[in-house]
């Protein structure tokens, strides 16, 4: 098992490449989840997550004839950029096997690291699979991902950064996937300072390292997708649980819209930006997942790479979720001017209409009868609420459209 030594080593031997990320105290979410609340920017990375420090670090422990041989990895995502980045300044040649179903944007920005892409498989099991075969048939070094002592040593050294930046935190907020980044983090936060709670968090659609804390050892649970892809692990790691087991306090678990709402707070609040498993620590503490309410608390951002037209459809889902984005259907008559009337309405409560759809045909409505899909932005519930008053007094029959 993972020591604290063996981090403090790790962190020694990764430091001169290793961006010091910052960690910073937000004024507006310590008063949006009562703590004062403290946020750990690793997004800000090189490749934009953490994964650079367990790579790193296991890079660094290779032997001359392993760094000769190579190494290879098996991802769709930060962890091949890691791996692909810091064995490329190194001067070890890498190659990594990515899904078939990995976005173009992925693969060549792990190409242009250096590495080489290999695509294979449907999904990442079947990309492990091959991976391992290429690595036994070229006598390679297999990186994994989270499941390997140097790279829990290496994410680890966060959490004795985090230490060493602010001492005084009473709790930190780690999103978990494999275990690998708690796992680390965890060991190196308990053996310097007991008393700090460690909470980990999940997504609600996979829950591995939950699942297995239950049983008592890994288990698969069946597959799903989540907006958080960096942590959508369906079997928790043999070397990161034990470490879980012993030094993490709590595990929650979030769902989709309140990941999506964690990652538009940050962007708009914060101006910075998260991917979905970046954001899970976040959207845990908004949705007071757990009590710590009064106290210090460090939140992990752990990475920021986001695919943009995701970016898009969660911001429109966080706004709809927030109440600043509504649809509605309204019935009204069809004949000269009866837009005009409801669109009247609409502007004197200050809503502002992007989008519509007129439909005469549809919906089931009689012949001298139309309806109309309105998309508004608004300033919350309390608006939409007001304007719905408005419409009713003003005669519409209408629904909210989901």
């Amino acid at each position: 098992m993972v020591t604290v030594q063996d981090v403090e080593r790790a962190q020694l031997r990764i430091r001169d490449s290793i961006y010091v990320s910052p960690c910073v105290r937000s004024q507006t979410l310590s008063q949006l989840t009562g703590t004062s609340l403290f946020l750990k920017l690793d997004n800000l990375q090189m490749t934009g997550a953490f994964k650079e420090r367990g790579a790193l670090n296991k890079l660094m422990l290779l032997s001359e004839t392993e760094r000769a041989r190579g190494v290879i990895a098996a991802s769709a995502g930060n962890h091949a950029q890691a791996v692909a980045y810091h064995a490329t300044r190194l001067g070890i040649h890498s190659t990594i096997v990515m899904p078939l179903t990995t976005p173009l944007v992925k693969v060549s920005q792990t190409k242009s690291h250096g590495a080489d892409v290999v695509l294979h498989g449907a999904n990442y099991d079947e990309a492990y699979e091959e991976a391992r075969r290429r690595c036994d048939e070229g006598e390679l070094t297999f990186v994994h991902a989270f499941d390997d002592d140097g790279v829990i040593a290496g994410q680890g050294t966060l959490g004795l950064e985090m230490m060493q930046q602010n001492p005084m935190f009473d709790a930190i907020v780690v999103p978990i996937g494999g275990g690998g980044l708690i796992g680390g983090v965890a060991c190196a936060v308990k053996e310097t300072n007991p008393r700090i709670r460690v909470v980990g968090v999940q997504t609600a659609r996979l829950p591995s390292m939950k699942r297995a804390v239950e049983a008592g050892k890994p288990v698969v649970i069946e597959a799903a997708t989540t907006i958080a892809d960096g942590i959508a692990v369906r079997r928790a790691g043999e070397r990161t649980l034990p470490l879980v087991q012993k030094y993490v306090d709590e595990i929650v678990t979030v769902d989709e819209e309140e990941i999506a709402s964690a990652i538009l707070l940050l962007l708009e609040r914060e101006k910075t930006i998260a991917e979905g498993a970046g954001a899970a620590a976040l959207a845990a503490m908004m949705h007071h997942k757990t009590d710590l309410a009064g106290r210090r608390v460090a939140v992990l951002v752990c990475g920021g790479n986001i695919d943009v037209t995701l970016l898009s459809r969660i911001i429109e889902r966080g706004l709809k979720k927030d109440g600043r984005l509504v649809r509605l259907r309204v019935h009204l008559p069809d004949h000269p001017g009866a837009l005009v009337r409801l669109a009247t309405v609409i502007a004197a409560h200050k809503a502002n209409i992007v989008q519509t759809s007129h439909d005469r045909a549809h919906f089931g409505v009689s012949l001298s009868d139309t309806v109309i899909d309105i998309q508004m932005e608004t300033r919350g519930p309390e608006h939409v609420a007001e304007m719905c008053g408005a419409l009713r007094e003003a005669g519409y029959e209408y629904e909210e459209v989901t």
